[in-house]
């Protein structure tokens, strides 16, 4: 069964969220506990920002590993990379 529920998040604005329980072993939760503690937030909070950042990250490297295999394709094939003899010559009109 999914529980949701509408949570203020964000300055206010309201946000349907999914409870979820995960397990946690004994040191991660008290390191949970003592960050949330230091941020005087919840740890659902500090929860959901570790993985906005993870999730970022992850789509970061994706994006960085795609633009290398672009960059190789192009510098290695030939029919890519016909005009760029022209690059930087003035055009004249």
């Amino acid at each position: 069964m999914i529980n949701a529920k509408t949570h203020k998040r964000n300055a206010g604005t309201e946000q349907k969220l999914l409870r979820t329980q995960i397990l946690l072993d004994p040191m991660q939760h008290k390191q949970l506990v003592d960050l949330a503690q230091q941020e005087k937030t919840s740890m659902s909070n500090v929860v959901r920002k570790m993985l906005d950042e993870a999730f970022r990250a992850q789509k970061r490297r994706s994006l960085e590993e795609a633009s290398e295999w672009m960059a190789q394709i192009y510098k290695n094939d030939q029919e890519l990379t016909a005009f760029s003899a022209l690059d930087g010559e003035d055009f004249i009109v």
